[in-house]
């Protein structure tokens, strides 16, 4: 006798014959296991090892002072005038130092540069994971061509998983609107699947990290 049966009823079949059949779960403690195998290598060479395999920038500092300096060389070589950092903390070492910058929007559409500070550094993928909880807001971290992270050891996790555990421990439950990573400058490979770098945000990412 010719079976009339189309293939979607089979499968529904199937599917309605696996329901009635419970199974135990072969991995009852799937979302405890760790995404990926623990690693003897130190957060800071791993994070650097990482981003700058995106084409990111790794500057190491040992102290605030140190990242003046550096910023400062950077700045003239590169003869940036249009510098924005619109968050308290970073405008104060900033500010002690008398590295120029602009606090306000003022002529933002003409900006250079954006400094801002981060909620973690990702070491396991070179990612930052930034945020719209502080006055950076969300602007200042894609407008400009350049962006400038000044970020400590202390920021430094292993996972995503950390990453998003820490920002729920810092905000307790009045998490910002806006989460995302950064992992290297923007790029896009739409146009003839040639690599461009700043398609839709900054051509160039800087870490600065100083040990605390």
């Amino acid at each position: 006798m010719k079976d009339n049966t189309t293939p979607k009823e089979k499968l529904l079949k199937k599917i309605r014959k696996a329901l009635l059949e419970k199974r135990d779960n072969p991995y009852p403690n799937l979302e405890d296991l760790p995404i990926y195998e623990p690693s003897d290598e130190i957060l800071e060479v791993q994070f650097a090892e990482q981003f700058t395999a995106v084409s990111g920038k790794f500057v190491f500092c040992e102290d605030e002072i140190q990242f003046i300096e550096n910023l400062l060389a950077l700045a003239d070589e590169r003869s940036w005038r249009k510098i924005y950092c619109w968050e308290p903390d970073l405008q104060e070492i900033l500010a002690r130092y008398e590295f120029p910058f602009y606090s306000t929007d003022t002529d933002f559409l003409q900006a250079e540069v954006g400094i801002t500070l981060c909620e973690s550094l990702v070491a396991r993928n070179g990612s930052i994971m930034v945020s719209n909880g502080n006055a950076a807001g969300r602007r200042l971290s894609i407008y400009p061509h350049q962006h400038i992270v000044l970020a400590y050891t202390s920021q430094l996790v292993p996972d995503l998983k950390d990453a998003f555990k820490r920002i729920k421990d810092k905000y307790q439950g009045d998490l910002p609107s806006m989460i995302s990573t950064i992992t290297g400058p923007s790029r896009t490979a739409d146009i003839e699947k040639t690599l461009v770098l700043g398609a839709h945000g900054p051509k160039e990412l800087f870490v600065f990290l100083i040990e605390a």
